[in-house]
């Protein structure tokens, strides 16, 4: 971040912000599998907070974190603008993944694995 603040000629603070404001930046490395599951309030009450908490118990990890196996990154998403097919998870900042109980996340996470 610093080589492109001094390429464009900009504060190196500048580039931090925006790299800390948006999620799809990565300012660690991140396991095969990035799943970020929106957790703002539309989602949250329409069953978010359990789904994130199957997924942390499921992968033993908490938000930020990756399975030692580098195999998932598990995220928290601000709105992920689907809010009626909440609970919404990211797949690796590309695949929308709408309504996501706690048995389509073990089917995901099963067909990731392979």
């Amino acid at each position: 971040m610093d080589f492109v603040a001094q390429y464009l000629g900009m504060p190196p603070i500048a580039v931090y912000e925006a790299a800390t404001f948006y999620g799809m930046y990565n300012l660690q490395p991140v396991g095969r599998n990035k799943i970020t599951i929106c957790t703002n309030l539309p989602c949250a009450l329409s069953g978010a907070a359990d789904a994130a908490e199957h997924l942390k118990k499921r992968l033993g990890i908490g938000f930020n974190e990756t399975t030692p196996d580098g195999g998932f990154t598990l995220k928290e998403g601000e709105c992920l603008g689907a809010c009626g097919d909440a609970p919404v998870c990211l797949h690796n900042d590309k695949k929308m993944l709408s309504f996501m109980t706690p048995d389509k996340l073990d089917t995901l996470i099963e067909e990731l694995r392979k």
